[in-house]
């Protein structure tokens, strides 16, 4: 059977020399495990359509539940992150994350629009790094189910976690409740002073990491060289 469909490399493995073993965020199939034979070959065609972080039109077999690549054509590779390691390291981290939340095989109609839309966003460099990644972070924790229950710091006790609780200062608040309530093609188009922006980076990173009770090297590499 054939499938054709789109997708984002969320992560690429090297397999016997010349091949490769992808996984594959895709509009229609959810996130896959691709067999890319010869990918990684000299002059392959389909060297450039398998590389980390670039979106494509692809065509794959199915057999035993098993899928393979068979035609790929590039539709964006966002180049302006491969210039700038650090922008490299974030959308490498916006990838790990969303392998980490992604089912196979279980399409999220909402989770490759984001993952896009936020590479694209770094690529181009449409706000700071430090705005778009508590941004994304937040909106997927929520479109994966882990949406938090956000309260103001002001009325509640102490600062804890459980529950799905987000305790939040009066202004990253309202950032938070913009991000969660907000049309996908606004989800960048906001201002913000640095207090703010830091304490809801600050919050929202330690509730992701608390929920999926995990970590990410993508994330400890980004924060390693972020301020060098």
């Amino acid at each position: 059977m054939y499938i054709n469909t789109t997708g984002i490399i969320l992560r690429e493995v090297l397999y016997k020399d010349s091949s490769k073993i992808l996984t594959v965020l895709t509009s229609d199939e959810g996130k896959l495990t691709v067999s890319a034979h010869g990918a990684h070959r000299k002059n392959s065609k389909l060297a450039a359509a398998t590389q980390l972080l670039v979106y494509s039109h692809i065509t794959l077999t199915q057999r035993k539940g098993r899928y393979t690549l068979t035609e790929a054509q590039t539709i964006e590779q966002f180049i302006g992150l491969r210039d700038d390691i650090k922008l490299l390291a974030l959308a490498s981290y916006v990838a790990e994350l969303t392998e980490a939340v992604a089912d196979e095989d279980s399409p999220n109609p909402e989770l490759l629009p984001l993952c896009l839309n936020t590479i694209y966003a770094l690529s181009e460099n449409i706000k700071p790094p430090e705005l778009i990644k508590p941004v994304f972070e937040l909106r997927l924790m929520a479109i994966s189910g882990f949406e938090p229950n956000l309260i103001n710091t002001e009325k509640s006790k102490g600062d804890t976690h459980e529950d799905g609780l987000l305790p939040l200062s009066a202004k990253a608040l309202t950032i938070a409740e913009y991000v969660l309530s907000c049309d996908n093609k606004k989800l960048f188009s906001f201002n913000t002073d640095e207090k703010a922006l830091n304490e809801f980076s600050k919050e929202i990173e330690k509730y992701l990491l608390t929920h999926l009770d995990r970590g990410f090297k993508t994330l400890d590499y980004y924060k390693k060289i972020k301020n060098v």
